[in-house]
């Protein structure tokens, strides 16, 4: 696979997360193309609604270290809701809430803090275990003047600043607890604050280069802080340090919707590619794939196709894989969640 290394790596070795290449790693297409396919099963019917409750767009998916089950869904209004292991409901978060416009993603920290990304509000808020709020950052825009104008495409992005974002798409922590933001369709940047939201760094301007992103739509940390970002509209992976600074671009597994990090000691990677070229046969005929990666970009399998069926899937917007071998995917355009259980032992060689 191709791999873009900052310039400082070569005087100071490579990390973890960049090991010494193969010539068959160098070569991303023969890799992409030549990895095992993971069997799995999807479950079906897995989350149960009331009556008259109902997903819409399947925008982000979670879980607790007791497994209950969080979805961020935009249908007639922005909702948080929870259910137990099972997949059955058990409430609804933050209803009415003032942050609440258009929703991205939600995560869940290690002490089983919900996390909720909302691109329309331009805020990352913070609820604890009970569904109280207990961090704000960023602001909703002001409408009392009215809803402000769309900008051209073209229109230059105003400065980036360091408690405001611009449609963020998702968030991250690192163990001392400090938190990563990937600010996101406007600013293209990620920034990183304390534990207690105090800014510390950023970066990112849009552009395709090393350290650019255009439209960083992901984000996950691993053990030992490094940050991966899906830098989507470039079709790659970026890797960073913890302090921000570019090691890697992983750019073999298409256009990188949704990334997670399993945890354990051994982690590993998954990413969703469900982002087709409709101008690149080759290219729009692995839509609805996910990998699994090692850290350090080596894909080791790959699973699924584009589709609506169980089992198939439609734009894979987010993922959680607290568990290794049983993740949960949301869909934004098949208005649903799947768990799905994979079978790593039978995927054939």
């Amino acid at each position: 696979m191709r791999f873009h290394l900052a310039l400082a790596m070569l005087c100071a070795g490579l990390p973890a997360v960049a090991q010494q290449l193969t010539p068959a790693q160098m070569n991303a297409k023969a890799k992409a193309q030549n990895v095992p396919e993971i069997p799995f099963d999807s479950a079906p019917n897995f989350l149960k609604l009331p009556p008259n409750l109902y997903l819409g767009e399947g925008i982000g998916v979670a879980t607790n270290s007791k497994g209950h089950i969080f979805v961020y869904t935009r249908s007639q209004e922005t909702r948080l809701f929870e259910f137990d292991q099972r997949g059955v409901f058990v409430r609804e978060i933050g209803e009415g809430l003032y942050g609440f416009v258009f929703a991205h993603a939600v995560r869940v920290d290690k002490d089983d803090n919900i996390w909720a990304v909302d691109e329309g509000s331009n805020m990352v808020i913070k609820f604890n275990p009970a569904g109280q709020v207990v961090m704000l950052l960023g602001r909703r825009p002001e409408s009392v003047e009215g809803l402000e104008r769309t900008p051209a495409g073209n229109a230059p992005v105003p400065p980036a600043q360091s408690y405001l974002f611009n449609r963020p798409t998702d968030v991250a922590w690192d163990a001392a607890g400090n938190i990563f933001v990937s600010d996101g369709y406007g600013n293209s940047r990620v920034v990183k604050y304390d534990k207690n939201g105090r800014f510390i760094t950023s970066v990112g301007t849009k552009g395709s280069g090393p350290g650019q992103l255009n439209l960083p739509h992901s984000i996950a940390t691993d053990a030992k802080g490094y940050v991966y970002v899906g830098d989507r509209s470039n079709r790659r992976i970026q890797v960073f340090d913890n302090d921000l600074t570019f090691k890697a671009i992983y750019d073999n597994v298409g256009a990188p919707w949704a990334l997670c990090v399993t945890p354990g000691p051994h982690q590993y990677l998954y990413s969703s590619n469900s982002n087709p070229d409709n101008n690149n046969a080759e290219i729009a005929a692995v839509t609805g794939d996910i990998y699994k990666m090692e850290l350090d970009g080596t894909v080791v399998g790959k699973f699924g196709k584009a589709g609506k069926q169980l089992g198939s899937f439609t734009t894979v917007h987010e993922i959680d894989c607290r568990n290794e071998n049983e993740l949960l995917v949301s869909e934004i355009t098949g208005w649903r969640v799947q768990k799905l259980t994979l079978h790593p032992e039978k995927a054939a060689k």
